[in-house]
């Protein structure tokens, strides 16, 4: 079958340059992100620090956890992930982003010396720890925040923006977006002085604990400089303070320089992608729908995959096939196979640019039944442990500094990621059995791919050879 090349992507010019007229200089290197994500999406911070070095066997250098705050306890403090009523054990996994204080430990994770432990288990095993932060909101019920949250920001009133308890409208108005009410969450006014010092309070103890990095949820709703100031706020500088820019009286940010830190900025109509992008790096949620439409469809050319479909530079986006919204909250992703979203990771985490995350589906969660085993704190299925997943996470560590170059088969069904002349990932995202031979950037020869063992021939600029059907094979 005829192959065509998709795309070559990210080559640097002064290495071709130098490659055209026989220079023997040492090429530069390109700037490539090298670290993974495992997102362990609800399970508690024991369950985590058990597992902490099955993460780190797998190649993970950092692991999410869900929101270490105290939070509002629903439905009896049950524990399931989600519950319907007349069911007989009860429970939401969103109480957690709910938050009645900003102080570590909650009902359905763990407690302080709990988190404390999984940090320590953490550092043992050379994993980081990324933890959910929201200083966006309280709980619905917003009478069931602490007596100390009151004081502490001055008043029960001075806790939120003056447009806190109103509905957000219309989401593409700054205003509103920024200081309104987003799903029934009442929007905290974070631009109160005595509320950024008490949140500060609360970050700085997760990284004395052993925190090294930060998922902000909600970010957009957090204004910028620039947005539309609430009546309540003298100046939108909440970002400034969070990342460690400015200090709030005697406190700054701790090790700001050596901590990773990520917003939940989802992209629409009037988000300023840019000017978030200056404080941290960003969701590339767009990237994400257009990656699960190429795998719906069994088709790399189903959508736009070329593109980061962002304004930020991907050495800053965080990418996903789905995160724990497109499956737990819109059920966006939950019906697409487990093997379709490892074959969608394996292409993020071969490519050069973006952090990959991978997202831990439920224990026991099948197409129909997407809550598995139904348990906030248990650990999540196998398949962070797949072996795919392993060896696409240690070929993205042993691909520094490598450009990449993407080829495609005509039919969109087999896709290759080349990082320089060091390795290639081939990924199959078809329903059938595929015979290649595609354009690559490897060295002629023979070579056996790292998880099947599968001989593949590379020969004047071709790879050749048989992909079973949603499978990857890893080579270098």
């Amino acid at each position: 079958m005829k192959q065509s090349i998709q795309s070559l992507l990210a080559v640097s010019t002064l290495s071709t340059l130098l490659a055209s007229c026989g220079g023997d200089k040492k090429a530069p290197e390109a700037v490539t992100n090298d670290d993974v994500i495992l997102h362990a999406w609800s399970w508690s911070f024991d369950t985590i620090a058990a597992n902490m070095k099955n993460i780190a066997d797998a190649g993970f250098d950092y692991v999410q956890t869900s929101p270490a705050n105290t939070c509002y306890v629903g439905e009896g403090g049950g524990m399931a992930l989600y519950s319907q009523p007349g069911d007989s054990v009860t429970g939401k996994w969103y109480y957690y982003y709910q938050p009645i204080d900003w102080k570590i430990g909650n009902y359905l994770l763990g407690d302080r010396d709990q988190f404390k432990a999984m940090c320590d288990s953490a550092a043992k095993y050379g994993v980081k720890v990324i933890v959910d932060v929201l200083p966006n909101h309280t709980a619905v019920d917003h009478t069931a925040v602490t007596a100390d949250l009151d004081s502490a920001v001055g008043g029960h009133d001075k806790l939120f923006h003056a447009n806190g308890l109103n509905d957000i409208i219309d989401y593409n108005d700054r205003y509103q977006c920024t200081t309104g009410k987003m799903g029934g969450l009442p929007d905290v006014n974070t631009e109160n002085p005595d509320f950024q010092y008490y949140y500060m309070k609360y970050v700085n103890d997760l990284i004395a604990c052993g925190a090294r990095g930060f998922r902000y949820d909600t970010a957009k709703h957090i204004g910028l400089p620039s947005d539309p100031l609430d009546s309540l706020a003298e100046r939108n500088n909440f970002w400034d303070i969070a990342t460690g820019r400015e200090p709030i009286r005697d406190i700054t940010l701790s090790m700001p320089d050596s901590l990773f830190i990520y917003g939940e900025v989802l992209q629409d109509k009037n988000v300023k992608e840019d000017e978030y992008a200056e404080y941290m790096s960003l969701t590339a949620s767009a990237y994400g729908h257009a990656l699960r439409n190429a795998l719906v469809n069994h088709n790399y050319y189903a959508d736009s995959l070329a593109s980061w479909h962002h304004k930020a530079d991907p050495t800053k986006l965080v990418t996903w096939v789905e995160s724990h919204d497109t499956y737990a909250n819109q059920h966006e992703s939950a019906g697409i196979s487990d093997e379709l979203i490892r074959e969608g990771y394996v292409f993020l985490t071969a490519r050069q640019n973006g952090v990959p995350l991978f997202f831990s589906r439920p224990a026991g969660s099948t197409r129909d039944n997407y809550w598995g085993n139904n348990r906030v704190g248990a650990r999540g299925n196998d398949e962070f442990m797949n072996p795919e997943v392993v060896a696409v996470n240690k070929f993205r560590h042993a691909m520094h500094g490598q450009p990449e170059s993407i080829f495609v088969s005509d039919n969109g069904a087999v896709i290759e990621v080349a990082r320089g002349n060091k390795g290639v990932a081939l990924i199959n995202i078809g329903e059938e059995q595929a015979s290649i031979d595609l354009p690559t950037t490897l060295k002629d020869g023979e070579y056996v791919d790292k998880v099947h063992d599968t001989t593949f021939k590379v020969k004047d600029g071709k790879i050749s050879g048989v992909l079973t059907p949603l499978t990857s094979y890893i080579i270098y």
